[in-house]
């Protein structure tokens, strides 16, 4: 692989200017830790940050940005298929939801039953 002096001047440039956005990202992220948020606004800003200095370094580190237009396409089938994985649970109790579970339900006289 031949390379000229532009271009690895240029790649280094961009290593380092990721590799500073991910050190403020992780000072943001320890600021925002202290501001004590709710839990559901805590979660939602700490994702949003992983999103985004994940997004860097896979786009950058392991080198997504310059690859073919068909690895987007895995890596999307991979996402939507983990978040249906996500979703599998609620898929296979949606008809008992609202109904009580039968197998912790007491048959009528069975607590004599346990007594003894």
């Amino acid at each position: 692989m031949h390379s000229d002096s532009a271009d690895v001047q240029k790649s280094i440039r961009t290593y380092l200017m990721v590799g500073a956005a991910l050190f403020v990202f992780t000072g943001i992220t320890v600021a925002v830790n202290r501001l004590q948020l709710a839990i559901p606004a805590a979660i939602t800003v700490a994702l949003l940050i992983a999103t985004f200095k994940g997004s860097m370094v896979a786009s950058i580190f392991m080198h997504l940005s310059h690859e073919k237009k068909w690895i987007y396409g895995a890596l999307i089938l991979t996402a939507v298929f983990f978040v249906f994985l996500l979703f599998v649970p609620l898929f296979t109790t949606m008809d008992t939801i609202g109904h009580p579970n039968p197998s912790q339900t007491m048959v009528p006289g069975a607590e004599h039953a346990m007594e003894h």
